[in-house]
């Protein structure tokens, strides 16, 4: 088995409304979150990282044109919780974790890999941040209006 590289992708999904797309980890049922993974290579740019696992986590393609992702570089390290930390090499504790946007309709296909997830959710972003069980997904959320740009309509 080979190790998980400590680099990862946070992918927050959103419509214009700032609606956020939340998915339930199959693992894990009440962990909710936004699309997450590492890197499978260290020479992976961290683009085609967010772009893949968008694509594996939810069928939405990032096709550069109509669905953009938008790099916030911005980075959070944190450390691996215990219950993840035997897929990482021996004595890594913390992993890099990268942020990236992107905006969708509402009403965009969304098709979960059953393996890792159980279901979605469409919150208002207040609320899908109380749900998350990630504190920097949580903040990342938080700085939805700010970073985005949009407002959410009252």
């Amino acid at each position: 088995m080979s190790h998980k590289i400590p680099v990862s992708v946070l992918v927050v999904i959103h419509t214009a409304d700032l609606d956020v797309l939340l998915i339930e980890r199959a693992g894990q049922p009440g962990f909710w979150q936004s699309v997450t993974g590492s890197v499978d290579a260290a020479d992976e740019p961290l683009l085609q990282t967010a772009v893949r696992e968008l694509c594996e986590e939810t069928g939405i393609v990032a096709d550069g044109h109509d669905i953009v992702l938008r790099d916030w570089h911005l980075s959070n390290v944190y450390e691996i919780y215990p219950i993840w930390r035997h897929r990482y090499a021996p004595g890594v504790t913390r992993n890099t974790e990268h942020v990236f946007s992107v905006q969708v309709p509402r009403d965009i296909a969304i098709t979960l890999s059953p393996r890792e997830h159980l279901q979605y959710t469409w919150l208002p972003y207040l609320a899908a941040a109380d749900r998350c069980f990630s504190s920097s997904n949580a903040e990342a959320i938080l700085q939805l209006p700010a970073m985005t740009g949009l407002a959410r309509p009252i």
